[in-house]
């Protein structure tokens, strides 16, 4: 097994009313002026806003409030909440919602910190050494923000989105009650199911890896706990035990459980960014629609990885021969691709309804190419023309 480096600080508060013990937790981790950033209206007629507020002022916290997280979040937000922290004074930030409003907090707390515009850190321009604490209250299951080091941004400026990994900005807290991920409509619980599966495949074909078992198990186990319960959720939406589980998984699958040795393939994220940007298309849906495409393109570069998760995660019988395998794996392919059309999930960018043209795809090319100037993938090094066959084929 390789070296490798493991961090996972945060406090899961998991269960049914577990929202009122925000405030508590907030005080634990030190807070006493705090930023509550959310969504659209739901945290609010939902009553949860209310609950959560109510819960800081029972411990004595000052609160403000700030709205308007999209999906996609946008960078004249996280701006926005930057100057109120500053002039405020604020020394804790609350996020209650789903990925988007934790990742929108994620970066208002690097910039309430530091002098540097905070579009430089997500550029690599430059990095924080300073964040200011963040916590979760969880309303939807998908991006695995709640216990990640990742944040995404979209630059309203250009269309652009780009990602960060710190570790400064993991979660102090996470509250999970999946009784609020009940009120979703069926769209956004199974963007988040496919998001959630991805975030898992994508660190399972990593072409340079050394093999554990335990990591792979975990790894296998959570995506067919994802597939099983997904399509449970398809028929009773409102059953306990399967939002629970989708959950759960929704954290397990990118807090770095599943990859700790630093590595992974990313090319359907880094392309489905491109796209989300362009067109604010559900990152989950994107990602489902890209996914097939991708790994048709690339499978004969690892096959017995691919023969893998055919058998072990889709359950396909097992090869008997080397000439078999070709077969399995493209079978595993059509399994998974069945499954995201089960949960009603797009497999290709034209059920998304989006623009087309090949301008279009020679700018997604583009941009997740950073102008040619990098390659994506570890199961394929993909350069800026097999990133323009994929958008196309995908179409």
């Amino acid at each position: 097994m390789l070296n490798f480096y493991y961090y996972a600080p945060t406090k899961v508060v998991f269960g049914k009313e577990t929202e009122s013990q925000a405030g508590k937790l907030v005080k634990e981790f030190g807070g006493s002026k705090v930023l509550v950033h959310f969504g659209g209206q739901s945290a609010k007629k939902s009553g949860l806003l209310d609950r959560v507020c109510a819960s800081l002022k029972a411990e004595g916290i000052e609160y403000f409030e700030l709205g308007g997280v999209v999906p996609n979040p946008r960078l004249s937000l996280v701006e926005k909440g930057i100057e109120l922290c500053k002039k405020e004074g604020i020394d804790f930030i609350l996020a209650v919602g789903g990925g988007s409003v934790i990742d929108s907090a994620k970066g208002i707390s690097m910039g309430a910190t530091n002098d540097t515009p905070v579009w430089d850190f997500y550029l690599g321009k430059a990095k924080s050494t300073k964040c200011l604490p963040v916590g979760a209250v969880l309303t939807i299951a998908a991006a695995g923000s709640e216990m990640s080091c990742s944040s995404v941004i979209t630059n309203e400026d250009g269309d652009i989105k780009r990602g960060l990994n710190n570790d400064l900005y993991r979660p102090r807290f996470a509250i999970m009650n999946p009784e609020l991920t009940m009120s979703l409509p069926e769209w956004q619980t199974f963007s988040g199911c496919a998001d959630i599966m991805m975030h898992t495949m994508e660190r399972y074909f990593a072409r340079e890896r050394d093999y554990s078992m335990m990591v792979d198990s975990i790894a296998v186990g959570l995506m067919k706990t994802v597939l099983y319960y997904s399509r449970i959720l398809v028929k009773k939406p409102n059953d306990y035990t399967a939002r629970a589980e989708i959950m759960w998984a929704g954290s397990l699958s990118h807090n770095t459980l599943t990859g700790p040795f630093g590595n992974g393939d990313w090319t359907t994220h880094q392309m489905e960014h491109e796209l989300s940007g362009m067109f604010d298309v559900t990152h989950g849906a994107g990602l489902a629609a890209l996914c097939a495409t991708w790994a048709r393109y690339v499978y004969k570069e690892d096959l017995d990885r691919f023969v893998s998760f055919a058998v072990d995660v889709m359950g396909i019988p097992a090869p008997m021969c080397e000439a078999e395998k070709d077969d399995v794996a493209n079978a595993g392919i059509d399994a998974m691709e069945q499954f995201f059309k089960d949960i009603h999930m797009p497999t290709s960018i034209r059920e998304l309804k989006t623009d087309w043209s090949e301008e279009i795809v020679k700018e997604l090319a583009r941009k997740a190419s950073f102008d040619g100037t990098r390659t994506l993938g570890a199961t394929k090094k993909l350069d800026r023309n097999d990133m323009e066959e994929i958008y196309r084929r995908a179409y």
